[in-house]
């Protein structure tokens, strides 16, 4: 891959160079944990899995023990796909939901629930392509959770602003067990204070020591489905017993000459790929022009749109994934492009708050790994005595029985979070992510075309201003973004708003291989306290 080394978008740094490993993620502390263990004679997975784990830790206010997991894997000269996010209970469905007085499925508390899926991820990539045991990978991780450590600045600040949230809103004492948690002090920890979590430590212990079966049909599900029956929740016994991650092919569509890689639904990658596979059938000559986002925004809000009506757990979509990604659908959706920016409806395609972190090592493996808690801490419930903050994925089912994506129970949700991966000739140029719930396709969609279309190393794909559509004609950008640009977006009847806050763009991380030299170069996220770990 032929890049600039010239970065026309400067914010913090160069792209980072090594030939041994690297690890590229959102907090310094879990980047360097990853490395540590490539060190001690780990591999990619191993150091993706500490990582993790430390991230549990290190970033609570974006995932934790309770989240679920997604992972790309390159290792014995091919791709594997890991799904590992959670069911709902299977007592839970639409009518239980509205006996309880809600319309729709709330965002905090035991119904939006799921069965969370990272530990389970950690165990399932362990026991595939791990060296080390994890006794020994999670290590970082829990010394990190019993000894402390210091409280970066953008996680201070996403920190309090929940906790500022929480305190007025979830008032039920089922709550409680959060702020005995998070905000031991009665407040969020301020920029550099220690905090430490005994009990998460001693969790990620027995998931270590039992290789996560204590956290689905031991000690810890037993404290889970305790605290659900005494509180109002509906998790079983047999809810986190029936639990597994999946092993599932990665989705691909070929952009230019590479391959884009995703996982297949319940995740949104779709999206990714099908708006990169209706962008394919157009010329990109320069990055900076209207005519450029104008397409891009357009070939998003058409595949959000068929995202919206048709992605849910695959064996419930009506339209199956080859139709989707189709050549032809393609073109027909392509069609609908013109001068104006349209209200996206969905197609038919029969017609023809998250973290990430990428790994490689010095052997060729290399992962592109993400995992959350979604919309922050998740559901606000945390499990007490053990750190366990539990998710809220059903947020997103629907509450309309005819809708594919329809509330029911032991059902996968459409899940927002979706790990990348590049290839070209069937060789592995590197994984890549950007998290933050529904602006992940859009981010790949444009550190994808900013890498291939315009030639851009990793730091400066990343560092290049972003939009993001929100629905109907509305499409937020950075106040960095192109002014001009803004304008003339505005005048094709783009409803453009400036954005001040860059959390509101997704955090990314790179690594690509060079084919021939296997060196490896790295870009993460100017807009959070990214960093890559390398050797």
């Amino acid at each position: 891959m032929k890049f600039s080394r010239y970065n026309p978008y400067p914010i913090s740094r160069n792209p980072v160079y090594a030939k041994n490993g690297m690890v590229a993620t959102s907090q310094p502390l879990a980047a360097q944990a990853g490395l540590d263990i490539l060190k001690k004679g780990g591999n990619a997975i191993d150091a993706a899995i500490a990582t993790a784990a430390c991230l549990t830790v290190a970033e609570p206010s974006s995932n934790g023990l309770g989240g679920d997991a997604f992972a790309i894997v390159w290792t014995n000269g091919r791709l594997y796909g890991l799904n590992a996010s959670g069911r709902s209970p299977k007592s839970l469905s639409i009518e239980k939901v509205k006996e309880l007085g809600y319309d729709e499925i709330p965002a905090h508390g035991w119904i939006p629930v799921t069965v969370p899926g990272a530990p389970g991820a950690w165990a399932a990539l362990s026991e595939r392509f791990g060296r080390l045991p994890l006794t020994e990978v999670l290590k970082p991780a829990i010394t990190y959770a019993e000894e402390g450590y210091p409280v970066s600045p953008t996680l201070a600040k996403n920190w309090d602003k929940s906790y500022r949230k929480y305190k007025e809103t979830l008032t039920d004492p089922v709550f409680q067990s959060w702020f005995d948690t998070f905000a031991p002090k009665g407040r969020a920890p301020k920029v550099g204070e220690v905090w430490k979590s005994k009990d998460h430590a001693e969790t990620l212990r027995k998931i270590a020591e039992t290789n996560a079966e204590s956290f689905y049909r031991g000690e810890l599900a037993e404290k889970i489905v305790s605290f659900a029956q005494e509180t109002g929740g509906f998790l079983t016994e047999e809810d986190l017993a029936s639990y597994k991650a999946d092993w599932v092919e990665p989705i691909h569509v070929n952009y230019r000459g590479y391959d884009v890689w995703e996982i297949p639904p319940n995740g949104q990658g779709i999206i990714a790929l099908e708006a990169l596979n209706i962008l394919k059938g157009f010329d990109f000559p320069e990055k900076d022009s209207v005519e450029t986002y104008h397409k891009q925004i357009e070939a998003m809000k058409l595949a959000f749109a068929d995202a919206k009506e048709h992605v849910t757990e695959e064996k419930y979509m009506r339209y199956t994934t080859e139709e989707i990604l189709s050549d032809t659908y393609a073109e027909a959706r392509r069609s609908l492009i013109t001068d104006e920016a349209l209200m996206p409806e969905a197609g038919e395609p029969v017609m023809s708050g998250t973290v990430y972190l990428a790994a490689a090592d010095g052997e060729g493996n290399m992962v592109s790994f993400i995992q959350s808690n979604y919309m922050g801490f998740g559901s606000g419930i945390v499990v007490p005595g053990t750190g366990i903050a539990l998710q809220n994925r059903g947020h997103n089912f629907s509450m309309d029985p005819n809708h594919v994506n329809a509330l029911q129970g032991g059902k996968r949700t459409y899940h927002t979070i979706i790990p990348g991966f590049l290839t070209k000739d069937g060789m592995p140029i590197g994984p890549f992510g950007v998290m933050g719930g529904f602006m992940q396709p859009q981010g790949h969609v444009q550190v994808i075309m900013n890498t291939i279309d315009f030639g851009l190393h990793p730091q400066a794909a990343l560092d290049a201003p972003r939009w993001q559509w929100m629905k109907g004609k509305t499409v937020e950008v950075e106040n960095r973004f192109p002014h001009h640009i803004a304008q003339e977006l505005r005048l094709k009847g783009h409803d453009i708003r400036v954005q001040v806050e860059p959390n509101q763009f997704g955090r990314g991380q790179i690594i690509w291989r060079n084919p021939e030299s296997g060196i490896l170069v790295g870009g993460t996220e100017s807009r959070t306290d990214g960093n890559i770990a390398a050797w």
